[in-house]
């Protein structure tokens, strides 16, 4: 039987939003796709809620295009946590960014989020099942249609992945990758600094059968990385994320 060696406030999380969003400016141009704008509140904001609700006390924004406005959104606190910046000067890709910000990442494992994407993920459980497998890393995952769009995931009896392909042609619907992560830091400092590296296509499918495990969520996901599925966020968070978005409705914060 395995037991929690840290309380959850000790894991730190790494937010990844620094992509250019090339497929979602035509609706949002003005603003990293963060801080797309659902129900008057940045998109980011729900996810960075999310995890203070889970009792998170520091989080790394690894940032890149138009990152000066998540800071200047969000700034250095927020519900008693600690948002730290790491900001990429060029595209590093996922992992690339993610490797960037390992200074800041105190804690092992990691907890890495995509700021365009929310999953309504226990992040408490999702952390004692990392733990009781022993797994070196983890990714949520969960059944959704329109499958091509992301990395469709493979696992055996035990949760081990056994086979991860990013964004390629199969059934319509298949577990696919929900972009939320616990990998070890030894994984993240294995990433090549020196050039852009992408989480997805190159890192996962290196891991498989080196301690890569996926978690099964049955929570509602979103990914308002193209115009039709931003279209969707507004219904999204009113009726099946209202219990992790509640918190924080009347924030106030400042968007452009």
């Amino acid at each position: 039987m395995f037991s929690r060696e840290k309380p959850l406030k000790d894991l730190t999380a790494a937010i990844l939003a620094g992509g250019l969003g090339t497929r979602l400016r035509p609706v949002v141009c003005d603003r990293p796709k963060a801080l797309a704008e659902v129900h008057g509140r940045p998109f980011l904001s729900y996810v960075l809620d999310q995890l203070a609700a889970a009792g998170l006390a520091r989080v790394a924004l690894c940032t890149g295009h138009m990152g000066e406005q998540v800071r200047a959104v969000f700034g250095d606190r927020r519900d008693g946590m600690e948002l730290i910046y790491s900001r990429e000067a060029a595209p590093l890709g996922t992992g690339g960014a993610l490797r960037l910000a390992l200074p800041h990442l105190s804690s092992d494992p990691v907890l890495v989020m995509n700021g365009d994407v929310f999953c309504g993920i226990d992040p408490g459980d999702f952390y004692d099942w990392h733990l009781s497998r022993g797994a070196a890393a983890t990714l949520a995952i969960v059944r959704a249609g329109e499958a091509a769009r992301y990395g469709r995931v493979g696992v055996n009896a035990a949760g081990e992945i056994v086979h991860f392909a990013e964004k390629c042609a199969g059934p319509d619907t298949a577990w696919i990758n929900a972009g939320i992560y616990l990998l070890d830091r030894y994984l993240i400092a294995g990433i090549d600094p020196r050039r852009m590296v992408s989480l997805e296509r190159e890192v996962f499918p290196r891991w498989i059968g080196k301690g890569l495990y996926g978690y099964s969520c049955n929570g509602g996901f979103l990914d308002i990385g193209t115009p039709e599925s931003y279209s969707e966020a507004r219904k999204f968070f009113a009726a099946v994320a209202a219990p992790e978005a509640s918190r924080g409705q009347a924030k106030g914060e400042r968007t452009r």
